[in-house]
């Protein structure tokens, strides 16, 4: 592993190059130098980390991008292998969640006993979650939307109430567009082997004695990851490169591709054995055009939902609700700007200065792009309006931060999988290109990183099989 902060020379003929440095790119390049293969991660900005970013502000740590991640196996072996176990915090995974409905917060049923009691549906939709598991069906044959598998399977009450606003947090999507079968596999998968979501949901389950997994950060913020993924990476990390185009073109007559790169005022001629494209759709469509049209045109297919973050501080005592949770999420029959809001300060520790709280509100999304072209005075002062009616809120917060996106989250809307399996197929038709990125198998940072680690298998087997390896495939994990 390299170390340093990396080079303002480009290495070149690198056997890998890794276009984009977000965590998508960063860790197919970490792991592609574990399995010993060397490699060029070139990105354009002066920082890593895409979207994650942590700030400092007046005594707060505010997040501008994904507030916290999940705890997956293979995230967690990342973490270890970076040596940031003891800088990780776990989240209480009893902290309680809320929606608000007719101007109240109630708490989200997070167990069947609860669905039995819960103000949030009528007896109709608990007679149809209760009965589910005795009612065998089939998905349709056609894409199906969120939406209407919802209303096909427990009525447009739960999708109003809770998958609705469950979207907006996850995707800041629209459930009338995004796909069940690629936004949510698992539950398309369950109904199709077992006919019935929470069959499936019931004999899917992971042992008693595995542990269950649970929201994480670390102590200085969620930049941590990916601040610490460069360092690792060190001289194999070039900020600051701009990659114009990629062409194919051979070498001593073995295929490679041709990079062409501007760095530091002055434009090179990269080769490499593989490339690896981790960037957002539409750069990746525009650079790789020049392999094939088709890249450009599939691509565009993929829409992104537009998000405002607005994070803010108040002194305890300006707020008559407890904020002690997980944060709520809003229905869209609220009327509200607001998607949802998290109680960072309630989840982790060090998150705002003692008699203070930490809350970070998201706005926008599929269904309110408009908000994207308000200025940031009054995105600002409208989240601030909403969550202070919602929480009680006395006075203007005491400091805020706003962080706006463009293309903040890739749509898995209808028709999403047709495109990703029409990409694979434009790769696997240039066996020395590779994918990566969020658009692929679930925006969140374990599936991005679990994505990016069998990209640089799929890397490492390549280059093994065409004798570009210059070690065995055997005995590497």
């Amino acid at each position: 592993m390299h170390n340093g902060r990396g080079s303002d020379a480009l290495q070149s003929p690198a056997q890998t190059v890794v276009i984009g440095g977000g965590i998508s790119g960063l860790a197919c390049a970490f792991r592609l130098c574990q399995l010993g293969i060397p490699v060029l991660l070139l990105e354009q900005s002066q920082r890593v980390g895409g979207v994650i970013d942590s700030v400092q502000q007046d005594g707060f740590l505010f997040e501008r991008g994904p507030q916290s991640f999940l705890s997956t196996d293979l995230l967690l072996e990342l973490i270890d292998a970076l040596g940031l176990g003891p800088e990780l915090l776990r989240a209480d995974p009893r902290a309680p969640r809320y929606i608000l409905t007719g101007g109240r917060l109630e708490p989200v049923p997070m167990a069947p006993p609860a669905l039995l009691t819960t103000p949030l549906l009528g007896i109709s939709s608990k007679w149809k979650l209760l009965s589910e598991p005795f009612r065998r069906s089939q998905p349709p044959a056609n894409d199906e939307s969120v939406a209407d598998f919802v209303r096909r399977k427990f009525g447009s009450e739960l999708l109003e109430l809770l998958v609705g606003p469950f979207v907006s947090g996850v995707y800041a999507g629209d459930p009338e567009k995004l796909s069940l079968r690629s936004a949510f596999p698992s539950a398309y998968q369950w109904e199709k082997d077992y006919g019935s979501v929470l069959r499936g949901a019931i004999k899917s389950r992971p042992p008693k004695e595995k542990p269950r997994a649970t929201l994480c950060t670390f102590r200085d913020g969620v930049v941590t990851l990916v601040r610490t993924l460069g360092e690792k990476l060190g001289d194999a990390v070039h900020r600051g490169a701009s990659v114009i185009s990629v062409r194919r073109g051979k070498t001593n007559c073995k295929s490679q591709f041709e990079l062409q790169v501007t760095s530091h005022g002055r434009t090179e001629l990269l080769r490499a054995s593989a490339v690896v494209v981790a960037t957002a759709t539409e750069p990746a469509g525009r650079l790789l055009a020049g392999i094939s049209e088709q890249f450009p045109m599939h691509f565009a297919k993929i829409e992104y939902a537009p998000v405002a973050v607005v994070a803010s501080g108040y002194r305890r005592e300006q707020m008559q609700h407890p904020a002690e949770g997980f944060g709520f999420l809003v229905p869209q029959r609220e009327r509200l700007r607001v998607l949802g809001t998290v109680w960072n300060s309630s989840l982790f520790a060090g998150r705002a200065p003692a008699g203070m709280v930490n809350l970070t509100s998201f706005a926008g999304g599929a269904t309110d792009p408009d908000l994207l072209h308000w200025s940031d005075a009054e995105v600002a002062d409208t989240v601030a309006q909403e969550v202070a009616r919602v929480l009680k809120i006395t006075g203007p917060p005491v400091t805020s931060h706003v962080q706006r996106y463009a293309c903040a989250l890739p749509q898995y809307n209808l028709g999403h999988n047709v495109t990703i399996e029409a990409l694979r197929e434009l790769c696997a038709a240039s066996p020395v290109l590779f994918l990566t990125g969020n658009y692929l198998e679930g925006p969140s940072i374990g599936v991005c990183v679990e994505q990016a680690f069998r990209t640089a298998r799929g890397v490492q087997q390549y280059l093994a099989l065409t004798g570009e390896l210059a070690h065995d495939l055997e005995g590497k994990p």
